[in-house]
């Protein structure tokens, strides 16, 4: 704050030249990385080794001159490596440099940021109808995200699901962890499954509970029935679409888990109280939601610049598409979701001791 007082508005302005046209670079490094994970460039350049343009064409049935156009612009930017970039064009050789074949095509590495490529590309595509809800004060459905963000998503929190929920989370949850680890089996409801890595993470790494993964949007549980499949989790894990309100399912689990949706809802204090409904009198839900500031602080770091840019593009669009709202967004401060957990008649909130960039966690007790 102190550096922008004593900018002169001219230094100011140059200043926010740069950093939109730093912007722009991004957002072209951004879909560049898109279109070569969604083609499959990268994965057969680790299979090739190093490619001309007309190999790597051949490789994935892809036309040579854009292809052409995609490794230059690749090796341009850094994000490829060229064998001699003196030689013509058409013998002209690209590789994968040692490092960035993690970011770009290790699924299973913390470090994995394909995903996020692709879940931009799907959360701009509505903007003009987040334009329009703009003027008109209403919203737009989940359901207008299409499967590039669904699936985007899904992909990045799968990279932290299958890495840290049961290696670290859940750990860090003693009187949770040894309720997912005991006898008789534990029955957990995963409300807001999204595309299902959550409810499987959570099995596999507690061999004896059986997980049922709930949530309204149709897309998301079939992509869920499709990542199960196969994982030999089958018997223990199912994936419906369901409300958590529904009362036949209500009082019949011991630990309900929520993660990264509850700001997305348009009657939050509804859904909560819904969840509490489903725990027996011993249950617990564990809360994750984003890890903003404790209160509003501009300029703010760069997680809260994210959250925000999010909370405009999606988050505030999809909760407002439902009225009456919240209209809560990505921005859900701490005390927003303690008063929520009050209002929906949870009688303990904690927020609980887990280290995490973008997260953060809570236990709620009836």
């Amino acid at each position: 704050m102190t550096e922008q007082i004593t900018q002169t508005p001219e230094e100011r302005r140059d200043a926010l030249v740069e950093r939109l046209f730093e912007a722009v670079l991004g957002m072209n490094d951004l879909y560049m990385v898109y279109i070569g994970d969604r083609l499959g460039f990268y994965r057969t350049l680790i299979d090739l080794g190093s490619v001309t343009t007309s190999e790597l064409a051949a490789a994935t049935g892809t036309h040579e001159r854009y292809v052409r156009e995609w490794l230059e612009q690749q090796a341009v930017t850094g994000i490829l490596a060229v064998e001699d970039a003196e030689v013509e064009a058409d013998i002209r050789r690209y590789r994968l440099p040692e490092g960035h074949d993690e970011v770009l095509t290790e699924r299973d590495s913390l470090n994995y940021l394909a995903p996020f490529a692709r879940m931009m590309a799907g959360l701009v595509r509505p903007l003009p109808e987040v334009i329009e809800a703009f003027r008109t004060g209403g919203g737009v459905p989940y359901a207008r995200y299409d499967e590039d963000f669904c699936e985007g998503q899904g992909e990045m929190n799968r990279v932290q699901f299958i890495n840290l929920l049961g290696s670290e989370w859940i750990p860090s949850v003693p009187d949770v962890h040894e309720r997912l680890s005991d006898d008789p089996p534990a029955r957990v409801a995963d409300v807001a499954c999204g595309t299902g890595w959550s409810s499987i993470a959570l099995a596999r790494a507690y061999p004896k509970v059986h997980v049922d993964g709930l949530d309204l949007d149709e897309y998301s549980i079939e992509v869920a029935k499709q990542n199960l499949a196969g994982t030999g989790l089958e018997d223990r894990v199912s994936f419906r679409v369901r409300d958590a309100a529904n009362p036949e399912i209500s009082g019949g689990y011991d630990i309900v888990t929520v993660f990264e949706a509850i700001h997305d809802l348009p009657r939050p204090v509804e859904v909560l109280r819904a969840i509490r409904n489903l725990l027996n009198e011993e249950g617990a839900a564990i809360v994750a939601d984003e890890r903003v500031a404790g209160k509003f602080i501009a300029p703010g770091d760069e997680v809260e610049r994210l959250m925000y840019g999010w909370s405009v593009l999606h988050c505030l669009p999809v909760g407002m598409a439902e009225q009456p709202s919240a209209a809560t967004g990505t921005v859900m401060r701490t005390e927003t979701l303690r008063g929520y957990a009050l209002e929906a008649g949870f009688g303990s909130f904690e927020v609980l001791p887990i280290e995490n960039d973008f997260w953060r966690f809570y236990s709620l007790k009836p």
